[in-house]
């Protein structure tokens, strides 16, 4: 099962659901693969690699056809594996403008060793850029993380729409599995301010227009979510106990819940 994790903006929590989602999936036993497809490399990063040992990577798969069993790599977490990101991956555009079947080099790259994992998570960049498109190709569901702006809320639009225009264009249909709030303040602080309030009207406006597209589970903020990253490590393994790794184990459950759905409705 190939999940893209994606938003055209950048600050919604991409990575961290990213990372976290295949955390608390590989508690549960499943073999993750996590593939960073984002030119900063954040997941991989927050994975514990050294931004100098980034090499090989996405880009060399991509970009020059290096087969994705060799840049495959262990993590410091039981049954995640990782592929990392690179710089390299942020001239996409101009690399592939004129390569027939460009749309295609992520799932070809893939389909090889697509059935030796239970999930495969891809973190997009922060735009709908090849590389994207390329991710929701391969993928069979996509998730988009979103926080309670106004501004995100307007992106979520876009977001959607451009999605749909991609799928339409090349005639994929990866299935959108979910849209996740992230960064929610906790509600005994939310009513406090009239700012906060705000936030919480546009939720609920999310809620209303999307109905069950919203996963009921919301990530709040905590400390131990921020602080994770730099150990190099997921929540899970940093803070298990954390109000973090709860969300994310709740996430994740009903992202299975939510496949098994899914995966019904479409057998014939």
């Amino acid at each position: 099962m190939i999940i893209a994790v994606i938003n055209n903006k950048g600050g919604t929590g991409k990575t961290t659901t990213c990372v976290n989602v295949s955390a608390a999936l590989a508690d549960r036993g499943c073999k993750v693969l996590m593939a960073d497809l984002d030119a900063q490399a954040s997941a991989s990063l927050s994975m514990g690699i050294r931004f100098n040992d980034l090499s090989p990577s996405a880009a060399d798969v991509i970009f020059g056809g290096v087969p994705i069993s060799s840049v495959i790599r262990k993590t410091v977490d039981k049954n995640i594996d990782l592929i990392t990101g690179h710089m390299g991956l942020a001239n996409s555009d101009l690399i592939l403008s004129e390569v027939s079947g460009r749309e295609n080099r992520l799932a070809e790259s893939i389909a090889p060793v697509r059935d030796s994992y239970d999930y495969i998570i891809c973190d997009c960049p922060p735009s709908l850029s090849t590389i994207s498109v390329n991710a929701l190709v391969a993928a069979d569901f996509f998730i988009i993380p979103v926080t309670a702006e106004y501004l995100a809320l307007e992106g979520l639009i876009s977001m959607m729409d451009a999605i749909d225009r991609v799928k339409k264009g090349i005639g994929v249909k990866p299935q959108l599995l979910g849209i996740v709030f992230t960064m929610v303040t906790p509600g005994a602080f939310a009513m406090m301010t009239p700012g906060l309030k705000f936030t919480r009207s546009i939720m609920n406006l999310v809620r209303s227009e999307y109905g069950p597209k919203v996963f009921k589970t919301e990530i709040k903020r905590n400390a131990k979510l921020s602080e994770a990253p730099s150990s190099g490590k997921s929540v899970f393994s940093y803070a298990g106990k954390s109000s973090g790794a709860a969300n994310y184990n709740a996430l994740a459950e009903e992202i299975i819940q939510r496949i098994g759905s899914l995966s019904k409705k479409n057998t014939p």
